[in-house]
């Protein structure tokens, strides 16, 4: 689904990302961990066309995104849910759900809007209520939510558990691989909260300054002696 090769991205002078390459199969779930200022969001904003890489190649599905506007690569697939969450405060729920389909045909918005609010019926209850006044973690499902109302076909989720309670990180990640089992979506998580990355996801990249410093299963890296004594404390 998703092929990044020998990827690069500076700001000025300033190397953000280092000639990194991963890979994303159609339906799976793959992790991106490492310290702040590794080069992650930086890496999903790239394949939005947010930014734009100073060298290498991001294709989906056999198509180069590098050179393509970012409403067109929403176009070809890609949703993104980004770091921050973002919702649109003044708006209710339903009008940020409505947003994030604004490309699509009324009725395929009906359809997805009728399975983004079985996935979460908290947002159903508060279909008419302020985004700004929604609790951090709904708000967090609100960001997931609107980004589905595209109906992509590769799901990027900078940061989910930012900020958010332990028990509402769990819900998140049950939520993130209910949504890879029941649509087929893949899905790419930028993460520093490495457990439950790594709980969520079949494989993963750990990022460091840049570059990639290890890749692989996520079962067998959170057993690995650098991401132990780096990232888990243990």
């Amino acid at each position: 689904m998703l092929e990044i090769t020998d990827v690069r991205i500076a700001y000025g002078k300033v190397q953000a990302v280092r000639g990194i390459s991963l890979r994303v199969a159609e339906g799976e779930i793959v992790s991106m961990v490492g310290p702040n200022g590794a080069g992650k969001s930086t890496t999903l904003n790239a394949i939005s066309g947010v930014v734009r890489p100073t060298d290498g190649r991001i294709v989906l599905a056999g198509t180069d995104l590098t050179r393509i506007r970012p409403h067109q690569i929403v176009k070809l697939g890609v949703a993104h849910a980004p770091e921050g969450r973002r919702v649109f405060p003044e708006m209710t729920v339903e009008e940020n759900l409505r947003i994030g389909g604004y490309l699509r045909t009324t009725s395929a918005v009906a359809d997805t809007m009728r399975m983004v609010l079985g996935i979460f019926p908290r947002l159903e209850e508060r279909r008419a209520q302020l985004a700004g006044t929604l609790s951090g973690g709904e708000q967090q499902m609100l960001s997931i939510g609107r980004a589905l109302m595209a109906g992509p076909r590769l799901l990027l989720l900078d940061e989910p558990s930012f900020g958010l309670a332990p028990l509402v990180v769990a819900e998140i990640g049950r939520t993130i691989r209910r949504i890879n089992r029941e649509t087929g979506l893949a899905i790419l998580i930028v993460e520093q909260n490495v457990t439950m990355a790594f709980r969520v996801s079949s494989r993963a990249y750990v990022l460091e300054n840049g570059q990639i410093v290890l890749e692989g299963e996520s079962a067998r890296l959170a057993e690995s002696a650098h991401v132990r004594d780096a990232y888990l404390g243990r």
